[in-house]
């Protein structure tokens, strides 16, 4: 049943949570995008190539919440100088996540998998850490309700792994439930104190 679950009754279910999804908060990706493209006067996605299933290439789409790395003066900004107000207040709330709901519909992420991260951090990878591509990435992940960006590198690809194993329906509806209240308490957004995450740079093998 698991099996089954996973090869075939998973995309369904992306399939139909994503077109749901994207008709109900259609309003509001509306006023989002108006209200960023008010705000930073150029478009309101980012978008980034990031690995997939088995490292498979894919454009990953959230609404912007950094301004550019350089500013009009070619002064090099932090990544706390970087956030804008909006996306701070976005990020609290994970809105910029909405978008993805049209990767999961495009079939390049489900709803609940291991975070898709950068290109750059697969060669850092240990062996086992590197098992987190063998499922698609998704918008929420077993990492995220334990920790977030409040736990290090290691133990969220620990818990990316852990997923890896133990895909079922009921482990991913008990996913979804956590993220919700996650988000509600707004927990685990930053690291240490941080605006964003610490870039990996590597396990010791």
């Amino acid at each position: 049943m698991k099996r089954l679950y996973r090869h075939f009754i998973k995309r369904g279910i992306d399939i139909v949570l994503s077109v749901i999804g994207i008709l109900v908060l259609s309003p509001l990706i509306i006023i989002l995008i108006c209200l960023l493209w008010l705000y930073t006067k150029e478009s309101p996605f980012f978008l980034q190539c990031r690995p997939g299933k088995n490292q498979r290439p894919f454009l990953i789409i959230k609404f912007k919440t950094m301004l550019p790395p350089i500013d009009r003066n070619g002064k090099l900004l932090s990544a706390k100088e970087r956030i804008t107000p909006l996306g701070r207040y976005l990020r609290k709330l994970s809105l910029d996540e909405i978008p993805q709901l049209f990767n999961v519909l495009k079939g390049d992420m489900s709803i609940v998998g291991p975070r898709p991260l950068l290109f750059d951090y697969i060669p850092l990878y240990t062996k086992e850490q590197l098992r987190r591509h063998e499922v698609k990435p998704g918008i929420t992940g077993w990492a995220q309700v334990n920790g977030r960006n409040s736990i290090s590198w290691e133990e969220k690809f620990k818990h990316d792994v852990y997923y890896v194993d133990h895909v079922s329906f009921g482990f991913d509806l008990q996913i979804v439930g956590l993220t919700f209240l996650k988000v509600v308490k707004r927990e685990g957004i930053n690291q240490n104190g941080e605006t964003t995450m610490q870039a990996f740079m590597g396990t010791n093998k």
